[in-house]
């Protein structure tokens, strides 16, 4: 499954609104931001640099031996847009959502989701073999559904 970068995205333009950095820097500002809960990967970082490029947010400088990246005015316009579907302050929502990823709930979470989808992935292969059954697997993940809908509104 390919991961979301939106969430470092928008970090990095809220680093880039209040001055140009390289790369490095920026991921150090990421850990900083997150007060040690969260540990930036040149993995993550980069790819997510290099896709504000090519959504022409960010415009990057080679003028000494380090490139600086700098916001452009799709990427300040990207930060109003996000702020307007939010409430409160960028940078503690950013350190929050660490803060719970390390949380013994979230990691409980993850690994009850992880042998979910193993199961389904099972459920699944039977399913091929035998495609009388996928009616009735069907119908499971559509209740499924229903009961999270209705539990998250």
């Amino acid at each position: 499954m390919k991961r979301r970068r939106g969430f470092v995205q928008i970090a990095i333009l809220h680093l880039l609104k209040e001055e140009s950095m390289h790369g490095y820097r920026i991921m150090k500002e990421l850990e900083d931001r997150a007060e040690g809960f969260y540990s930036a990967s040149a993995g993550t970082v980069y790819p997510a640099l290099q896709e504000l490029l090519e959504r022409e947010m960010i415009d990057l400088e080679s003028t000494s031996d380090k490139k600086t990246y700098d916001i452009k005015e799709n990427g300040i316009a990207r930060l109003e847009e996000f702020a307007n579907r939010r409430e409160g302050d960028f940078w503690v929502e950013w350190k929050a959502r660490f803060v719970w990823q390390s949380s013994e709930e979230a990691i409980q979470l993850k690994n009850t989701i992880e042998i979910w989808e193993a199961e389904l992935r099972t459920a699944i292969k039977q399913v091929r073999r035998n495609p009388e059954g996928s009616a009735k697997l069907i119908t499971f993940i559509e209740e499924m559904t229903e009961v999270l809908k209705k539990d998250n509104k």
